[in-house]
């Protein structure tokens, strides 16, 4: 019987979770990392998981710093060669957060090799290789397992200056929040999955999500922006906190003054929702307040995962102009 077929797949059909909506939810996170082992921290290691950056840094030299991370997820979409741009795209975009040059990946591939395809295994491969082309960097090798789920991501390494790491702790009392995408990515998975996203919805959902967050590398030589961080599984006010906790900051949004993706708000309040929305809101909503009540669908987008999300850039008032 051969594995190549022409009949399609439906990816999602085979996932319990799709894109970074796959996170373990934040407070069960906290919980297994709260109970790890401490390890010696080298002096070289500029940034490590103590403010829950994008990537690790390590200072190689008073003029490079080493950028390492990874990401890997379940499929957010159905074509295969779309799901592996937007994996690609979400992987490499760590990089940019720190204000790095992704240089080199490596590709994570676990696939139920019994039951798709191989040549939709093929596509979601190719589709990772066109995102890599298009930062400019090679696939160097990387490991394969057959697993239930399909798994597909990219481990990747960068280079910056030491003195132009972006961290979360950097964020400076002041500073005005800039959000570089739109939010909904999650709103529109679960509408996809749910069989009631419409063609522009679907198109409005790749192009946001692969993407290249190549600004990353040019904003990080600006004196006037302190921090960024991309804005993935844990939602908007999440990934808010994780910098305000790390600068020891509180943070005020105008819920008027966020972007969204096109239809997102209906979506939402018509049911299409994540489940990784309510588990988000579980793990830190405790840490919101509301000055007015919002509604149940602005709440769930304001705790929307999204998949190769935006970056929050901590910045200067005087920057606001530059976007």
């Amino acid at each position: 019987m051969s594995k190549e077929t022409d009949a399609p797949v439906r990816l999602t059909s085979f996932s319990h979770g799709g894109g970074c909506g796959c996170k373990i939810a934040p407070g069960v996170l906290a919980e297994i990392l709260k109970k790890s082992s401490g390890f010696p921290v080298p002096p070289a290691l500029m940034v490590g998981i103590e403010t829950a950056d994008d990537a690790a840094v390590y200072k190689l030299n008073d003029e490079q710093a080493l950028i390492a991370t990874t990401d890997f997820f379940m499929p957010i979409v159905d074509d295969p060669f779309d799901f592996g741009r937007i994996a690609a795209t979400n992987a490499i975009s760590d990089i940019y957060a720190m204000g790095g040059t992704p240089i080199m990946a490596l590709a994570l591939v676990g696939m139920p090799v019994n039951q798709l395809p191989l040549d939709v295994i093929g596509k979601i491969i190719q589709g990772g290789e066109t995102i890599c082309a298009e930062a400019g960097i090679p696939i160097a090798g990387g490991h394969t397992i057959d697993s239930v789920e399909p798994i597909y991501g990219l481990v990747v390494m960068g280079l910056i200056h030491p003195s132009r790491v972006k961290r979360n702790a950097d964020a400076k009392a002041g500073d005005k929040l800039i959000l570089s995408k739109p939010l909904g990515v999650g709103i529109l998975s679960a509408a996809l999955k749910k069989q009631a996203l419409d063609e522009a919805g679907y198109a409005t959902m790749i192009a946001n999500t692969t993407k290249l967050n190549k600004p990353g590398q040019a904003l990080s030589g600006l004196d006037g922006v302190h921090a960024m961080t991309d804005v993935t599984g844990f939602g908007l006010l999440g990934h808010l906190l994780e910098v305000c906790r790390g600068s020891k900051l509180a943070a005020r949004l105008d819920m008027s003054a966020v972007p969204l993706l096109a239809n997102v708000e209906e979506l939402a309040t018509n049911g299409y929702i994540t489940g990784a929305s309510a588990r988000n809101w579980a793990a830190y909503g405790s840490s919101v307040q509301f000055d007015t009540q919002i509604s149940p669908a602005q709440q769930a987008l304001l705790t929307d995962p999204q998949t190769s999300g935006d970056y929050w850039l901590p910045a200067m008032r005087q920057l606001l102009k530059m976007f």
